[in-house]
């Protein structure tokens, strides 16, 4: 089994770094999953100081949920490092740093969470209600660190928004950028009544830019059903279902 981790210490400050890569997800299918369970027993072995270097594309929302609040909990300064992608769930984990930086070339993204549900249509209205709960509770991860408003979080999750480096430090989702020292935090802008160049604009080829990136929620599930049907052949039809009925962020 491949671990999603990898402790490691700084030899030139001697603090404690965690080499965080990977999807997130409450059990292991593969075994290069971020699991809360395995990652709790690792988490406190650790004292101090820690740094998370974090680089996913996320997953599982109550899996990130729970790896979010171990970080928060931890007794010593957390700074979160995404030296590639924090988007989805990823970005929750982001977002527990005391300190969160992002390199000049990373990237954050945030959007709605989905599912995948089956049912008649009582329990298809009970998923739409759970997903818009959801999504306030990520919301309130996101308005803990940046300031900014519900109403602008939750325009950009309905946006699917993408955001640089430079983007994401305006906002407040980060405080800084990794080598770029002595650059103060932003204080972020609020306009809730109309669009700014922090959110992306409605137009058709920004759209068409996001669906050719690599990470995509339809890419993403075919990807994951694809390595569904070589691993288990034969896997009665509803019990894939059943494990597939999680929800996504």
């Amino acid at each position: 089994m491949n671990k999603f981790w990898n402790w490691v210490r700084n030899e030139d400050t001697g603090a404690t770094e965690l080499i965080f890569n990977g999807p997130i997800s409450e059990d292991t299918w593969f075994g290069d999953e971020i699991t809360p369970a395995m990652f709790r027993n690792e988490l406190s072995k650790v004292s101090g100081d820690l740094t998370v270097w974090l680089n996913s594309p996320g997953g599982d929302v109550f899996a990130a949920s729970q790896i979010y609040t171990m970080l928060r909990s931890h007794k010593g300064k957390v700074t979160v490092k995404i030296d590639g992608i924090a988007a989805s769930a990823a970005s929750v984990v982001a977002m527990a740093g005391d300190e969160t930086l992002i390199a000049p070339t990373g990237m954050l993204m945030i959007h709605n969470p989905s599912t995948v549900a089956f049912g008649n249509k009582k329990a298809m209205q009970k998923a739409i209600e759970l997903l818009d709960e959801v999504k306030e509770s990520i919301i309130n991860a996101y308005e803990e660190k940046s300031g900014l408003s519900r109403s602008k979080i939750a325009r950009m999750m309905d946006e699917e928004t993408w955001l640089n480096a430079k983007k994401a430090q305006s906002l407040g989702l980060v405080d800084g950028i990794l080598f770029a020292s002595g650059q103060p935090k932003p204080k972020p802008e609020e306009d809730p009544d109309e669009g700014d160049e922090d959110t992306p604009d409605e137009d058709e080829s920004k759209e068409d830019t996001l669906t050719a990136m690599s990470y995509s929620r339809a890419a993403t599930m075919q990807s994951l059903m694809q390595k569904v049907s070589a691993e288990h052949k034969g896997t009665p039809v509803d019990q894939l279902m059943s494990r597939l009925n999680l929800l996504k962020y």
